[in-house]
C-alpha cells in the first residue's frame, strides 16, 4: 500500500471545479478516493469529471451552492445514502480586495455567505453522518490572512479568521466521535483568480505585476495548487491520524519571515 493512500475513502470537496479545489480533486482521485465534487460551476466541473472518471478513478459532480443551507444538506444526505462520508474538504471560497472603507455592506454579506456560512453548512450537513459511521476527517481552507495582517483584505481576513476558529471548535467538540478537523493556510497560490485579477486591473502588464506579487513571498514565488493538494492528501490520510485541531501554513515563509 503506498503512503498517504485514500483507497476506500469517500471524499466531499467543495469548490472543486477550479484552482486549489481542482488540484485536490485530481490528487484525491489518483490516491484512490471516491470523490464527490460540489460546485456551482457546472461547465468546469463537468469537464473535469469527464476527464478524470475511469482508469480506476471515480469523480462525481453535484451542483451545489454551499451558501444555501437546505441545498447543501440535501446534496450531502443524498451522497450519504450510498456511502459513508470519510473526508470533507471545505474549500469553496471567494476573495475581496479592499480596506473597511472600500468594503460595501453587500461585499461583506457576499463573503460571509460563501466563506463562513458555506463552511458552516458543510460542517452541519456532514458531521452527523460522520458520527454515525464512527468518525472522519475534515479539512478547512483557511489563509495566512487568518493569522497575520494582510493589507487591503479586510472582509476576506474576517472570513478566514472565522474559518480558523471554526476549525478549532470542531476539533475540540468532536474528539469523542473520532472526527479530526484541521485547516490549511495558504499564502499566494497561482490560481485562475490571480490571472483574472491581473488581466482586469493591469492589462498589458500582467507578467510584470505577477512577478511583483510573487516576490512578496519570502521564498520568491507563488505556491501551486498541486502543493496545497499534496498537503491536503497527507492530512486526510491515515498517516495523519494523530493530527487534529491544527492549522498548517503553506506560505513560502510568509508568516514567520515576512517583513
Amino acid at each position: 500500500m503506498p503512503f498517504f493512500s485514500l483507497n476506500d475513502k469517500t471524499a466531499l470537496i467543495t469548490g472543486g471545479a477550479r484552482g486549489i479545489g481542482e488540484a485536490i480533486v485530481r490528487r484525491f482521485a489518483a490516491a484512490g478516493a471516491d470523490v464527490h465534487l460540489l460546485d456551482v460551476n457546472a461547465e468546469a466541473a463537468t469537464a473535469l469529471v469527464a476527464e478524470l472518471t475511469g482508469a480506476a478513478q471515480q469523480v462525481t459532480f453535484h451542483p451545489c451552492d454551499i451558501s444555501d443551507h437546505t441545498e447543501t444538506i440535501r446534496v450531502v444526505d443524498a451522497i450519504a445514502e450510498d456511502a459513508s462520508i470519510d473526508i470533507l474538504i471545505n474549500n469553496a471560497g471567494i476573495a475581496h480586495i479592499g480596506t473597511v472603507e472600500q468594503t460595501t455592506e453587500a461585499d461583506l454579506d457576499r463573503l460571509y455567505q460563501v466563506n463562513i456560512k458555506g463552511v458552516y453548512n458543510g460542517l452541519f450537513a456532514v458531521i452527523p453522518h460522520m458520527k454515525r459511521s464512527g468518525g472522519g476527517c475534515i479539512l478547512n481552507m483557511a489563509s495566512v490572512a487568518s493569522v497575520v495582517a494582510v493589507a487591503e483584505r479586510f472582509a476576506y481576513s474576517m472570513t478566514k479568521g472565522a474559518v480558523l476558529t471554526m476549525t478549532y471548535a470542531v476539533a475540540k467538540d468532536y474528539l469523542a466521535h473520532n472526527i479530526r478537523c484541521n485547516s490549511i493556510a495558504p499564502a499566494r497560490i497561482h490560481t485562475p483568480f490571480v490571472d483574472g485579477y491581473l488581466a482586469q486591473h493591469y492589462p498589458g502588464r500582467e507578467d510584470e505585476m505577477y512577478d511583483r506579487l510573487a516576490q512578496t513571498q519570502p521564498i520568491g514565488r507563488m505556491g501551486t495548487p498541486e502543493e496545497v493538494a499534496a498537503l491536503a492528501q497527507y492530512l486526510c490520510s491515515d498517516e495523519a491520524a494523530f493530527i487534529t485541531g491544527t492549522n498548517y501554513p503553506i506560505d513560502g515563509g510568509f508568516i514567520t519571515l515576512h517583513g
